[in-house]
């Protein structure tokens, strides 16, 4: 069976790549692209079809051409892309610039620039009325410490970011005329594990500067990204929406 209306995300299994899957499974066929950690993917499509939705899994690391192109290709097999979403990325762990080595920025800007870039080139190749496609939408997660910097915990991170919001802003402008909607999800503070290695007073260190006195949920980064991928955001592209309780 070819399907018409697929919606990609990467990183899908865990966190708020999860969670997104898990959304947009209520209205789309979703195929979740993982690296790695099969049981844990399949667990997510499980989820999702025991919830009366359809979902498909794809090994690939996003940073890596030959992966993302392959992954494209199986994609294919099963229909027309409509919304695809860069969710995968990687902090490189906490520490100061000074601190910071070579390959950790190698793996960080591959995965969460490169990765990126990939994969909204080969959504692109598919979704473009110039390429004979239906149009689409792309939405990037990207991270409200692309506008903080993040000083002292993950700059590195922070610069990776700053990217893909640049990414959002360029693309978006050079489909805007072939149906492709390109916008970006900025998550603040989200409760996920990307900061269950914090201590405690860490945590509420962080919260306390947040306006709303609280973090966020995986569920709130995903009602953005729906509501972005929905007809109801038609006129909408090249949009960085913050999501962060007001910081």
């Amino acid at each position: 069976m070819s399907y018409s209306n697929l919606f990609v995300v990467t990183g899908a299994n865990r966190g708020i790549g999860a969670t997104i899957a898990r959304a947009a499974a209520r209205s789309h066929h979703v195929v979740l692209i993982y690296k790695s950690n099969v049981a844990q993917a399949q667990a997510v499509a499980d989820q999702i079809s025991a919830g009366g939705g359809k979902a498909s899994l794809i090994e690939a690391d996003v940073g890596k051409e030959h992966d993302i192109v392959s992954a494209f290709n199986a994609i294919d097999k099963l229909g027309q892309v409509s919304v695809v979403v860069n969710n995968a990325g990687i902090t490189g762990g906490v520490s100061r610039l000074c601190d910071v080595q070579a390959h950790v920025l190698e793996d960080v800007f591959r995965t969460n620039i490169t990765g990126t870039f990939l994969t909204a080139r080969e959504a692109v190749r598919r979704m473009s009325t110039k390429n004979g496609g239906s149009g689409g939408s792309i939405i990037n997660i990207s991270s409200g410490a692309s506008q903080l910097g993040s000083p002292n915990n993950w700059i590195h991170y922070a610069a990776s970011k700053g990217a893909v919001d640049t990414l959002t802003i360029g693309l978006s402008k050079e489909v805007a005329k072939e149906g492709v909607r390109v916008n970006a999800v900025r998550p603040g503070m989200i409760d996920t594990e990307i900061h269950h290695s914090r201590t405690l007073e860490q945590l509420q260190a962080m919260t306390s500067a947040i306006p709303m006195g609280r973090m966020g949920t995986a569920e709130e980064i995903a009602n953005a990204v729906l509501w972005l991928a929905s007809p109801e955001a038609s006129y909408v592209t090249g949009t960085l929406l913050d999501v962060r309780g007001g910081f």
